[in-house]
């Protein structure tokens, strides 16, 4: 027997033959809505998707068709290009106070927003660590020159780098950084985000208390 809110669309563990987006990423999707916009525009994000799944389980998989209907329904009830979106989404997972673990995770990285970049590589791997079988895109910075840096995003869903984007710019107001963010688009089957530190201290930042963190 299915559990509310569950269909067919999703799927138990890996292995299955499907290309599958990982419960977790739809269930911040989800948690986004309804933070953000109330439980009435998720209920029409739902209607508008027409996959009759309207809750997530952060540990199962979900058809990449499914997660496809639904960003495009956001799009649709929002009046807003889906590249704006995913950022928005971004942005939320690292500043609303109803989602601290990934801002920890990040913050983990050091005392200063450069060190944050710098670390960005292992991100996917330290993501498996807490999560066994979420896979995250594929993470390359590179510096080009004094305080500015291209961070290709790869082999992940497309537009993860507008996702990125949003969690760049709120781990620069995290840290108290002003930087000037940039989508490049795709080029060689990756996403590129230019990065220009303007200032590594421009404001005070937010507090971050680390061993309140690992409590």
């Amino acid at each position: 027997m299915e559990r509310p809110g569950r269909t067919g669309n999703a799927t138990q563990g890996r292995g299955t033959g499907q290309v599958a987006t990982h419960g977790l990423m739809l269930r911040a999707v989800q948690c986004f809505m309804r933070d953000t916009y109330g439980p009435r525009a998720w209920a029409s994000v739902i209607a508008r998707s027409r996959q009759g799944v309207s809750d997530f389980e952060a540990m199962l998989n979900y058809d990449d068709a499914l997660a496809d209907a639904l960003l495009t329904a956001i799009s649709a009830e929002l009046g807003k290009p889906l590249a704006v979106i995913l950022e928005d989404i971004g942005t939320y997972l690292v500043s609303d106070p109803n989602v601290e673990a990934l801002r920890r995770l990040l913050r983990f990285a050091g005392i200063s927003y450069e060190d944050f970049l710098l670390s960005l590589e292992d991100l996917p791997g330290r993501a498996r660590l807490a999560v066994s079988d979420l896979i995250l895109p594929r993470l390359d910075l590179r510096a080009v020159a004094d305080g500015c840096y291209v961070l290709r995003v790869s082999g992940g869903p497309a537009g993860f780098g507008h996702v990125m984007v949003g969690i760049l710019r709120a781990m620069a107001d995290d840290y108290g950084a002003l930087v000037m963010l940039d989508h490049h688009g795709t080029r060689k089957r990756a996403e590129e985000i230019g990065i220009t530190m303007v200032e590594a201290a421009y404001a005070s930042g937010r507090v971050f208390d680390l061993g309140a963190a690992v409590e």
